[in-house]
């Protein structure tokens, strides 16, 4: 039987070697990606379109189509996710209805990319007619990140402290002023960072975009429009074959731009905390 000191520094570096390893393998990856797509990289390859199915040309309708994209399913999801917190948190009480539906918001949060994918399809590609598009893309990969919203905005209302709402109502405040006035700016920060990292995700996805929005290397002129995203581009291109020197160039600029959306919002989230607080 080990002593309590001696397990204490035993479980410290138990937990040190686990977390140096993590470290390790997300710096390789980052660097093995960087130093084959770096050299790719120029201003040609981000603004000219592929040519000859991607062997050559750049990237620039992919980058459109990531954007436009993403913007549709955070706009999306932002209110409708920041809505259904405030709803849970605010204007119901404790009871198995609400346990039902946290419960099914959390199983949500774990399905897999490609049910969504499928349901995208049969609703909004083939049921109500929107094809393959930039709309059906953004619609399906918005109901995915209703969850995540919905969860890290529910958890950042309830950390605002009882005493705010209490101090609002009792200076004469109604319910909505005080969680428009008091609740949601406490609660920004972590509201702001759920929605940032949303859009992370939503950049990076792909079996949402090949089942809903296509693959098309047009550049897309209306949302009706097929379009195929960076993360779509370069999983085509390294599962065909077809180009890996481009495949590791659009990975560069993936995440490139997956880095700097966390940068800003880890910047983001100390900058409201700081403000607010």
């Amino acid at each position: 039987m080990l002593k309590p000191i001696l397990l204490e520094k035993l479980v410290k570096k138990i937990l040190f070697v686990g977390t140096a390893i993590t470290v390790f393998i997300l710096f390789f990856i980052i660097f093995y990606i960087l130093k084959n797509g770096l050299a790719v990289i120029d201003m040609e390859f981000l603004l000219s379109s592929p040519k000859d199915l991607g062997r050559a040309g750049g990237i620039f309708p992919c980058i459109v189509g990531t954007i436009v994209l993403s913007l549709i399913a955070i706009l999306i999801a932002t209110p409708l996710g920041v809505g259904a917190a405030i709803y849970l948190t605010e204007y119901t009480r404790k009871g198995r209805l609400i346990s039902i539906i946290r419960f099914f918001t959390e199983c949500l949060s774990g399905i897999p990319s490609i049910i969504f994918g499928l349901f995208g399809f049969v609703l909004f590609v083939v049921y109500l007619g929107f094809g393959w598009s930039i709309l059906s893309g953004g619609l399906t990969t918005a109901f995915m990140l209703l969850p995540t919203i919905i969860r890290t905005s529910e958890e950042a209302i309830k950390a605002v402290p009882d005493y705010y709402r209490e101090v609002s109502l009792s200076l004469g405040g109604t319910k909505w002023q005080t969680i428009v006035k008091v609740v949601l700016p406490s609660a920004l920060p972590g509201i702001a960072t759920g929605i940032i990292l949303g859009i992370a995700r939503s950049i990076e996805e792909t079996a949402v975009v090949i089942f809903t929005a296509g693959s098309v290397l047009h550049l897309p002129t209306s949302l009706f429009d097929s379009c195929r995203t960076m993360s779509v581009h370069f999983y085509i291109l390294a599962r065909e074959g077809i180009s890996m020197e481009n495949a590791y160039g659009t990975a560069a600029v993936l995440i490139i731009t997956i880095l700097l959306i966390n940068m800003f919002a880890y910047w983001l989230m100390h900058r409201l905390i700081a403000k607010y607080s």
